[in-house]
């Protein structure tokens, strides 16, 4: 009897595991430690949803954050218009790591504040060598993955640098349009899609040129992370002065283009899967298994930022639903429990 004996087998395991750590000598461990190392790249001066995305993953104990980087946007973007916008961005992380009290030393780094010239040019910072040194580790076995919110200067950067890279790390990257055979577009939507057009060059660079590894969160996909403004009222403003930072930075936004645009009383925080698929991965066999995504044949970028057939593309994975409850839900849990952990 199959169940039977896969029971008793169990039993026995935990039994012999307990008694080997009743010998032990006693010292007091925490319930959850790193499972993967993450480096952290978005556009902290630009949408607010980079910082809300950057809270949730600082408090985060299974990931081991090796790096945050600031990068750039478009020129003349209107959330910022300045020159150095990835220097901004990185002095916003800056200024949120010192409101968490976040106590161990995580490198805060400005990318490039210039798109890629070309798909074949680097431009190496020290963003980028953040990036070539930590994937070429050989002292730990914990998976990294690249965690993109915005555009994809640094990491195609990097793999223009040392294309072998890819067999080192895992890119998810929160952008894109939709695919044509899984979801429709939104009414009145940009094209090209957001985030790709802040670096369509470095986007060309990651699905034309490279064999990396590939978690892409495409517009139909990050537009589910809807929150309302009343959830942020009652579940993040409260929550000391990370939920006053957070809520101030996008009801500033609000008010800001309310005389342009009307956008009613919900807010995408589309950079949060982020933290979805990699803090929140199962726990045995683990994965982002609440997620539902689908293998595609990666397509080609066209210099005008859209997809094309790419005959050689390799398998990437392509979500189309997010388990938004999971993701809230514990945001807001984390938020809660924090006051009472300083």
């Amino acid at each position: 009897m199959p169940t039977l004996s896969r029971f008793i087998s169990c039993f026995c395991f935990i039994i012999a595991v307990g008694l080997s750590a009743a010998a032990q000598p006693t010292a007091p461990k925490s319930a959850v430690v790193p499972r993967m190392r993450v480096i952290v790249d978005n556009d902290f001066s630009g949408d607010p949803d980079g910082l809300f995305q950057l809270a949730h993953l600082l408090l985060s104990p299974s990931v081991d954050i090796r790096g945050i980087i600031g990068s750039h946007l478009k020129v003349g973007d209107g959330f910022d218009r300045s020159t150095t916008q990835a220097d901004n961005a990185a002095r916003k992380a800056g200024e949120l790591i010192q409101l968490l009290g976040v106590k161990s030393t995580i490198p805060v780094l400005a990318g490039s504040n210039t798109a890629l010239p070309n798909d074949s040019t680097p431009i190496r910072n020290e963003a980028v060598e953040l990036i070539l040194r930590e994937a070429a580790r050989t002292d730990t076995k914990q998976p990294l993955y690249v965690l993109c919110g915005a555009g994809l200067t640094e990491i195609a950067s990097a793999m223009l640098v040392n294309p072998q890279l890819a067999s080192k790390l895992t890119l998810i990257w929160i952008g894109g349009p939709e695919y044509a055979d899984l979801a429709l577009p939104p009414p009145n939507y940009s094209d090209p899609e957001y985030n790709l057009n802040i670096d369509i060059a470095a986007a060309r660079v990651i699905f034309n040129r490279s064999t990396i590894p590939l978690w892409q969160v495409p517009r139909n996909a990050y537009r589910q992370c809807l929150v309302s403004y009343a959830q942020l009222l009652t579940k993040v403003k409260p929550m000391g002065p990370v939920g006053q930072y957070l809520t101030t930075a996008l009801e500033e936004l609000m008010r800001r283009i309310q005389p342009f645009y009307n956008i009613g009383e919900t807010y995408v925080l589309g950079d949060s899967p982020l933290v979805l698929l990699t803090a929140l991965q199962s726990s045995f066999e683990a994965d982002p298994a609440s997620s539902d995504y689908v293998v595609k044949q990666a397509p080609g970028i066209s210099p005008a930022g859209g997809y094309v057939y790419n005959q050689r593309g390799r398998s990437i994975r392509v979500y189309t639903r997010l388990d938004t409850r999971l993701l809230f839900d514990d945001f807001f849990a984390k938020l809660e429990l924090m006051p009472r952990a300083r």
